[in-house]
């Protein structure tokens, strides 16, 4: 989506990027030439695309837009608030009283309790330098292993089929223009066309060029209409699905039999496997007819320059890892990974989705993408922050793991939170709600009053995108400059400053700056020989270069942009082929509850929603939850178009709207998930774990459908 700039205004313009996906496309922020907001702000600010960034090339999608409108939403948050005691209302404070109440509740819980008794829990949204000082805030100040981030519910499976046969995950395998140039892109669970606009259009190079997209989908969504061939599975079917059309390569002798035995193990065990995933077989399972699925291989075999694209459609299962593998091995058995131009990719959801998961926000990890298991990572890492290693904790629990443990006995009593909101975006929301009131204390850092935030103590306002420098880590691993366009408002102070005076006040060892600049050294640093090594990126680099690839180990290394070409980042430099089998769903349909659930993101909203349904222009697009239905089904069950419908499965019922499509399957319903109030999609959803990611089953559960006699309430789902 291309739109005319506004009008010039005076303002030298500041180069940054948009707030919201892993595309993170570039824009331009300037002045209007209005009157400047309290506190000499200069609001309201103007959008400018930039062309200079490969990852939009000056495009945009509404909500990149309408970004700076969340820089004054009426409800911001400008001052501390805090609650009392837990059933009085949260009230104005000064920043010392919050503070002071924060350092008492933590110092308390942990004297009682010991150190894992306060947790923390941040965010894929959160800059480089935050995710950073965030987990080292865990380990140094609080001395806790209990931290986890809400990336775990996006990219994890990935990751982990990504590490286990690669050796190292990063979501695509080189630069997105590289996607214009290739013959074939099977994408697996993604609607780019709504998820992250300005990504298609290299999508349509390539297919304007001659090649080929290839959807699967349970929805004929968007993206699938625009694709040449469009695969329609059952949800929860995937893997099926990618160990028939491996069969199909082996079958009809489109293997790269060279590639396999130069370049990968573990083939053959993978071959005993697939051999019994016969086409027909595999249509019973998946529904989706065998001409269609040779069809797809052909597609993808005939040219070296095919990729292999997987989203969270795929990856949201509890057997998300083994789901991905499949499709890794398929893209393995046609040699594509570690080819210029071709390869297996991850789509990353969040802003910094990628640099989020590199940092140490996870329960197992330290700076550099080490385990924190691993003695030699965690004598690194103590010597840049000045620990001794042994005074670092262990491995903690998975975010849903840890938001279930919540206010039980031998779990946290106390949590911090920044950058998340599962009061909506976590499965079995209504459990998640439960756990957040069983703390004894909860503190939330948010920029407005989130669902989350409301339930909580104490709530620090924080400054938003605009108003703060640091780097982001895109979907292709470029590491990217986000500059700081605009003083945030008086009374509000960024998550590095908050991380800072807790971490003094808490007379925590080593050093704490609230200068993203310093921090970014000191990550530099830190990450150092580690998988994710940023210790060659400078700002100037990014400046001057216009993002630089990790791994990057030294000033006078280029980066990376195409990792493998040479060998991949295991032991002896092979790929690791994982035979995987399909088991289904966790949770399958039955009498009582029929029909399938499936979830995902419209074109307006993103994420909880916390900031979009902000956004007056996004909110009138999408101003609320909705069910998507077959006319077929909605036939059967009495449904009409626009009528009020109880989606009810094992875990809880949403109350939505129906919204009739022929684009849906017949036994398939689809419910966004950005809404909360009664249309709540994460009410229904299954927590049930991936064995090795932990990502919970957001993708598929089974539900029934019932009318509503009475109306919906108008602000049910706002």
């Amino acid at each position: 989506m291309k739109r005319r700039p506004h009008t010039l205004g005076t303002m030298t313009d500041t180069p940054t990027h948009c707030p919201y996906c892993a595309l993170q496309c570039g824009m331009s922020l300037g002045g209007d030439g209005a009157e400047e907001a309290p506190g000499g702000r200069g609001l309201p600010l103007r959008v400018v695309p930039r062309e200079d960034v490969p990852a939009n090339r000056g495009g945009l999608c509404q909500k990149g837009w309408t970004s700076t409108e969340l820089l004054a939403v009426p409800d911001r948050l400008a001052t501390p608030l805090m609650r009392a005691s837990r059933d009085a209302p949260l009230e104005p404070c000064g920043w010392d009283e919050a503070l002071d109440r924060i350092v008492s509740e933590i110092t308390r819980s942990q004297g009682a309790y010991g150190p894992d008794s306060v947790a923390v829990f941040g965010g894929g949204g959160l800059t480089n330098e935050k995710a950073y000082q965030l987990g080292k805030f865990a380990r140094v100040a609080l001395r806790t292993s209990q931290i986890d981030y809400n990336g775990r519910f996006c990219m994890s499976s990935a990751a982990a089929a990504s590490g286990r046969a690669f050796g190292m995950d990063r979501g695509l395998p080189g630069p997105i223009t590289d996607l214009g140039r290739a013959d074939a892109v099977l994408l697996v669970g993604g609607n780019v066309a709504e998820t992250m606009p300005p990504f298609m259009r290299h999508l349509t190079d390539m297919q304007k060029a001659g090649g080929a997209l290839i959807v699967v989908d349970p929805r004929r969504t968007a993206t699938a209409r625009q694709a040449n061939l469009h695969l329609q599975p059952t949800p929860g079917t995937d893997l099926a699905l990618a160990n028939g059309l491996l069969h199909l390569a082996i079958v009809d002798g489109l293997l790269d039999e060279a590639y396999l035995k130069a370049r990968t193990s573990g083939f053959e065990a993978v071959r005993t496997v697939v051999n019994a995933y016969m086409p027909e077989r595999v249509e019973r399972i998946t529904g989706v007819p065998v001409p269609y699925m040779r069809e797809a291989v052909r597609l993808l075999a005939r040219g070296a320059r095919s990729y292999i694209l997987t989203a969270r459609g795929t990856e949201q299962h509890a057997r998300g890892t083994d789901m991905v593998t499949a499709f890794i091995n398929l893209a393995l058995g046609l040699g594509l990974p570690g080819r210029e131009g071709a390869g297996y990719g991850c789509l990353t959801g969040q802003g910094n989705g990628q640099g989020g998961r590199e940092h140490g926000q996870k329960a197992d990890q330290l700076p550099g993408y080490r385990k924190i298991d691993d003695p030699a990572a965690r004598a690194h890492v103590a010597a840049v922050w000045g620990v001794d290693p042994g005074d670092l904790p262990g491995p903690g629990r998975s975010a849903y793991e840890l938001l279930s443990a919540l206010g039980t006995a031998g779990g946290p009593r106390a949590m911090l939170l920044f950058g998340s909101n599962p009061v909506v975006s976590a499965p079995r929301a209504s459990a998640v709600e439960e756990r957040l009131d069983a703390l004894d204390f909860l503190a939330v850092a948010d920029f407005v009053p989130s669902e989350t935030a409301r339930r909580a103590d104490v709530v620090l306002p924080t400054a938003q995108w605009a108003e703060e420098s640091g780097t982001m880590t895109n979907l292709e691993g470029r590491v990217l400059r986000r500059n700081r366009a605009v003083r945030p408002p008086g009374g509000v102070r960024t998550d590095l400053e908050i991380l800072a005076v807790l971490a003094d006040r808490l007379h925590a060892p080593g050093t704490w700056s609230a200068e993203p600049a310093e921090v970014f050294e000191e990550l530099r640093e830190a990450s150092a020989g580690g998988l994710a090594d940023y210790s060659g990126i400078t700002y100037a680099r990014i400046e001057k270069e216009g993002g630089v690839f990790w791994p990057c180990p030294s000033e006078d290394h280029p980066g990376t942009p195409r990792p493998f070409l040479d060998r991949f980042a295991t032991p002896d430099g092979r790929a690791r082929m994982t035979p995987v089998e399909h088991g289904g769903p966790a949770e399958d349909v039955d009498g009582d509850y029929p029909v399938y659930l499936t979830t995902g993101r419209v074109l307006a909203q993103y994420q909880s929603g916390a900031q979009t349904r902000r956004v007056r222009p996004l909110a009138d697009a999408a101003p609320e939850a909705f069910v998507e239905l077959h006319p077929d089904l909605a036939d059967r069950l009495g449904i009409a178009e626009g009528a009020a419908v109880r989606v009810a499965s094992r875990r809880g019922a949403a109350t939505v709207r129906a919204r009739l499509t022929d684009a849906i399957r017949h036994d398939t319903v689809f419910i966004p998930f950005h809404w909360a109030g009664e249309g709540r999609a994460n009410l229904l959803t299954n927590p049930a774990l991936d064995p090795m990611s932990r990502m919970p089953e957001f993708k598929v559960c089974a539900v029934r459908l019932e009318p509503v006699p009475t109306p919906i309430d108008e602000g049910a789902t706002s």
